[in-house]
């Protein structure tokens, strides 16, 4: 097992990793539903969205590319990787503007932007796990950040925050830039009532399974962007959103891992010899 693990291109990074204990934890895509309200509060980032996309209806596709890039740069092969972010990087050559909020220009490029996306990425994993009860010490938090700024130059992104005390002053510093437009205001409605398939909708508790999982990310959000959102940041609603992602976490461990994990986190555990590779 040692010595296929070795041999294996495991990518970024590999078992070893704070980043694959984050990124494969149950709970952590709630804390990248939230990232997404946080970054919808960067007049710059919903501009890119809503000027060159149809955001209703390139919804679940832009989420199940989101998704895929996040797992692929954490769980893919080098090529595999490459691949991904440099097709990232492509499509981000189109995505240019003037903000009508604000006049600025924008630019998907553009670096400052690109390391606002990651941070707030990796912030919310973070937090999200951590509150559910992964236990990651300080040390491993600050190597969390560390590894992902890999992730980050993978786009173009330059002086990016690589410890907790360089996201929080990060997180401080742009918080002047942020705004709760009505760009922010639709895409928060649609995050947290998208547009369901009609397969979907079948399902009776897709919605409010949904609504369910997206509020809690909401819930997660630090307590001066909840207040952006002209919502109360109180220490209560901290305090139910951890006592909630805790439960999850605890129930989502009781499922199988073929269940619980996505192909590309298995087929990467098993490149690791960490589980059996899948039958041929």
């Amino acid at each position: 097992m040692a010595a296929t693990a070795s041999a294996a291109d495991l990518g970024l990074f590999g078992p070893g990793s704070v980043s694959w204990r984050v990124q494969s934890d149950p709970v952590a895509g709630v804390g990248g539903l939230g990232a997404l309200f946080l970054q919808a509060l960067h007049p710059l980032a919903m501009a890119g969205v809503f000027e060159h996309s149809s955001y209703d209806a390139d919804f679940w596709p832009r989420f199940q590319r989101t998704a895929q890039y996040v797992t692929t740069v954490n769980f893919g092969t080098t090529g595999e990787v490459d691949a991904m972010a440099a097709r990232v990087r492509k499509m981000h050559t189109y995505v240019r503007g003037t903000d009508p909020v604000t006049g600025a220009e924008y630019s998907a490029g553009n670096p400052e932007l690109i390391t606002w996306v990651h941070v707030t990425e990796v912030h919310g994993f973070l937090d999200a796990v951590q509150r559910g009860g992964l236990g990651l010490s300080p040390e491993e938090q600050d190597q969390y950040f560390l590894e992902q700024v890999q992730v980050a130059r993978l786009l173009g992104a330059t002086e990016v925050p690589s410890s907790r005390a360089e996201v929080a002053e990060y997180l401080q510093q742009v918080r002047p830039q942020l705004v709760c437009s009505a760009h922010t205001r639709d895409g928060a409605r649609l995050l947290l009532a998208p547009p369901m398939p009609w397969r979907v909708q079948l399902l009776t508790p897709a919605r409010p399974a949904w609504a369910g999982l997206a509020g809690l990310g909401f819930c997660l959000l630090p307590r001066w962007a909840r207040r952006l959102y002209r919502l109360p940041g109180l220490p209560s609603t901290d305090l139910g959103a951890t006592v909630a992602v805790r439960a999850l976490r605890l129930a989502a461990l009781q499922l199988p891992e073929q269940r619980r994990l996505g192909p590309l986190v298995l087929a990467a555990h098993a490149r690791a010899g960490l589980v059996a590779a899948p039958a041929a």
